[in-house]
């Protein structure tokens, strides 16, 4: 009896640390939002999805082409984990600006699946990491006819230079072979961390964020799931829950060597999956609804910025490489409209949950990127009443 007592009491112990020490996320402060998540609020909800980063950070003071500082890394997203390269996913794409890249997106559109990973870098790196999903594909398979004989990777990038020596080309082949290695189900790490690490959001730290809806149709429950890669905004038109929090936090601007005037020049990335039966023209409708999500928060895709999103189903396994006629399930157009509200729901969630995550931080020429302040911002939504 007093064994078991014990092993409760660490347990609990065990419990109380992990409690102390994970990040809050902004429901934790108090923020209201509509909708159902998932269990763990992530993209990760989505069965069968993992996520994996690698984070690149080194040096500090002024920036020495090569050398540093570094704050950059990689992302990646895995529609069916371990079997992502064996089984691709119905998928679609959407550009609300295109001053931005993701690579292999004219596949998907003339294909309607997605084979593989996607990534997230910065702008510079993107060569880079989809040769190296070529050679990590090539090491699980070599290219002749037990294998694979071409890849057409997904990368997407925005921009971090403000943070990171950008020109450095400090992003190497096993950078993201790592992120690959380390994808996982489960918790989703949010804020200065791979793709993430150096990017800015309406003026303060951004980076990496996850939502999750869960809804019901026609009597069964559909989850979908979101992943952002926050790099874009004014500060004076960041909203959160309806409150104009950049016009209340106008202070705590970055401090920036290059005197920029901080316009919302820059990019979003989204990654959306669902377990909901949708082929390729429904998930680039999906898609097409992640700028109501943005719009929300407060982006306004500026001519400089690169929004980008692509959506994908893990419903309907092995289909894309059947041998003959197959039977694909799908929802009718007319039922998939909770999905569309899902969408701007999580879009818009993940965002902020990208800016309470992330961490102040310094870069190259001592630049410096602040923390959205929680204890400010939840003074604010009691200003409101939110």
């Amino acid at each position: 009896m007093i064994k078991i007592q014990l092993i409760r009491f660490l347990f609990s112990i065990i419990f109380i640390h992990f409690a102390l020490n994970a990040k809050p996320r902004a429901r934790d402060l108090g923020i209201p939002f509509n909708g159902t998540p998932g269990p763990l609020n992530a993209i990760t909800d989505v069965a069968g999805v993992q996520v994996g980063n690698s984070t690149i950070i080194s040096g500090k003071g002024k920036l020495v082409t090569g050398t540093g500082p570094v704050r950059t890394g990689v992302t990646a997203v895995l529609p069916r984990g371990d079997r992502s390269l064996d089984d691709p996913v119905f998928a679609g794409w959407y550009s609300l600006n295109g001053n931005g890249e993701m690579t292999g997106t004219t596949w998907v559109e003339e294909s309607g699946f997605l084979e593989g990973p996607v990534m997230i870098t910065n702008t510079h790196s993107v060569g880079i990491v989809r040769d190296a999903i070529i050679s990590w594909r090539a090491s699980h398979g070599a290219a002749d006819a037990s294998g694979y004989w071409w890849s057409l990777p997904v990368v997407a990038e925005t921009w971090d230079g403000l943070l990171n020596d950008i020109n450095g080309f400090h992003v190497k082949e096993e950078h993201t072979h790592d992120a690959i290695r380390n994808a996982k189900g489960g918790v989703v790490v949010e804020g200065n961390v791979g793709g993430g690490t150096g990017m800015v959001c309406h003026s303060f730290k951004g980076g990496i964020g996850t939502s999750s809806r869960v809804v019901k149709i026609d009597n069964k429950e559909y989850t979908l799931g979101v992943l952002v890669q926050a790099n874009y905004g004014d500060r004076k038109n960041l909203t959160i829950a309806g409150v104009p929090v950049g016009q209340e936090i106008s202070d705590l601007m970055p401090r920036d060597s290059y005197e920029q005037d901080h316009n919302g020049v820059g990019s979003i990335i989204v990654i959306i999956a669902t377990d909901a039966p949708l082929v390729a023209h429904q998930l680039k409708r999906l898609s097409r609804r992640v700028p109501m999500g943005v719009g929300r928060v407060g982006g306004y895709a500026h001519d400089g910025s690169g929004d980008i999103f692509i959506s994908f189903s893990t419903a309907n396994p092995g289909v894309a490489f059947a041998e003959g006629k197959v039977d694909v399930e799908m929802l009718p157009n007319w039922m998939i409209s909770p999905l569309f509200e899902a969408t701007v729901q999580a879009v818009e969630e993940a965002i902020i949950n990208t800016l309470v995550a992330a961490e102040t931080m310094d870069g190259i020429n001592d630049n410096k990127v602040y923390a959205l302040p929680h204890d400010r911002l939840q003074e604010i939504m009691k200003k409101y009443n939110r």
